[in-house]
């Protein structure tokens, strides 16, 4: 089994640790094998930003990023840009709050989640990844939700006071994400 992940937003979005996460995740708490690759845009905070994670029960070469499983876009550029790389019957999921575009497919599964709204309304928009990759969790089980949090609660562990939201935020996008199975 192979899974081909591509996460793409704004720079400040957290494009780059929700992939970060998981790939952690899934390379310290799993036999798979795992490959993070970012790609950077001209600017950091408000430039674009995506990310590559790939995880599989066997060898992985290099990312090719030209045939994604699973598609995660922040924004409406990232929808534009990576739509075709989706595979029929792939899934992608949706940052309703910014996205609108339609995607013009009917061969992929759609996961809308507001994750922008949903973080504005928790009082910090920085936990926006967070619900994402609770709502890809939720909804793939690609990786066990325990294993994740355990991940997020290690990374951010200098900074305890960060936990609780986050850990609301996730267990949020884990409900939105089993919700849309």
């Amino acid at each position: 089994m192979e899974t081909n992940l591509c996460v793409a937003g704004f720079g400040g979005q957290g494009v780059m640790t929700l992939g970060k996460f998981l790939a952690t995740a899934t390379c310290d708490s799993t036999d798979k094998n795992v490959t993070f690759f970012p790609s950077y845009g001209a600017e950091q905070r408000g430039g674009t930003a995506n990310c590559f994670v790939v995880i599989s029960d066997e060898s992985v070469g290099a990312p090719l990023g030209d045939v994604m499983d699973d598609l995660i876009v922040m924004n409406g550029p990232s929808l534009n840009r990576f739509i075709k790389t989706l595979k029929p019957g792939g899934t992608l999921f949706i940052n309703s709050s910014i996205v609108s575009e339609e995607t013009g497919r009917t061969d992929i599964k759609v996961v809308k989640a507001p994750v922008t709204e949903m973080a504005l309304e928790m009082g910090n928009s920085k936990v926006l990844n967070i619900i994402m990759l609770g709502v890809y969790i939720g909804f793939t089980g690609v990786v066990s939700p325990e294993v994740v949090w355990d991940t997020i609660e290690h990374k951010l562990g200098k900074k305890p006071k960060l936990l609780p939201l986050n850990k609301e935020a996730f267990e949020k996008g884990l409900k939105m994400g089993r919700s849309q199975r």
